[in-house]
Order: C-alpha cells, then sequence, then structure tokens
C-alpha cells in the first residue's frame, strides 16, 4: 500500500499539471509557520506553495501509515493509538515523539488471574 502511495505522489509531481491556485492548507498559515524562523526574512511566492505540497504529503503518509496500524488490529476507525503506533514505527516521524507520546499498552490479564490475585 505504501508503495503504490508513493509510486502515485512521484506520478502525480512528475505529470499532472500542477493548479497552484488550489492549495490545500490556508497559504497565510503556511508563511506564519515559515516566519517564526528568525532567518526567514522573506518568502518567495513559490515557497509556500511547495511547503502545502509538501505538508499535503507528509499528512497523508502519516494518516496511510496509521490506518496500516487500524487495519492489522482489525477496526475501521482510526485512533491516536494508531497514529502513535505509525511514529513509533518509522524512524522519520521520530520529532513527533514528544508532540504524540507512544502510549503504553496495558497487558489485559486473564480473568481467572485477576480472581485469584484480588484483581476481580
Amino acid at each position: 500500500m505504501l508503495q503504490s502511495f508513493w509510486m502515485r505522489q512521484m506520478h502525480e509531481v512528475q505529470n499532472v499539471p500542477q493548479d497552484y491556485k488550489v492549495h490545500h492548507l490556508p497559504l497565510a498559515r503556511i508563511k506564519k509557520v515559515m516566519k517564526t524562523d528568525d532567518d526567514a526574512k522573506m518568502i518567495s511566492a513559490d515557497a509556500p506553495m511547495i511547503f502545502d505540497k509538501g505538508c499535503d504529503i507528509f499528512i497523508t503518509e502519516l494518516t496511510l501509515q496509521a490506518w496500516i496500524h487500524a487495519e492489522e488490529n482489525k477496526r475501521r476507525t482510526l485512533q491516536r493509538s494508531d497514529i502513535a503506533a505509525a511514529i513509533a514505527k518509522t524512524d522519520m516521524f521520530d520529532f513527533l515523539i514528544d508532540i504524540v507520546p507512544r502510549e503504553e499498552y496495558k497487558i489485559s490479564l486473564p480473568k481467572e488471574h485477576k480472581t485469584q490475585h484480588g484483581m476481580a
């Protein structure tokens, strides 16, 4: 699934004419984020459009990775734990570990074990 995603992305970037007037994210927000860097004094007109495409690809891939995890667990609803698992599985997403901390999964003991130890 990931391989076909990247093949589609490469085909789209190389062959499909881009309409630079259509944006997935608000350009004003993109420029605001870019200006948070003190070294960025001026931003060319093309930079936010490229940033928009990069963010679109990034969000789509992270969502796809999380969806794969949800399907592995036989669920049809994407959960926070799926996103955390996608971040944990892929080195490229390591910078997000502080933002979306990995959830510690609780090990559920069999019911008999809980009753024997006074946990019921």
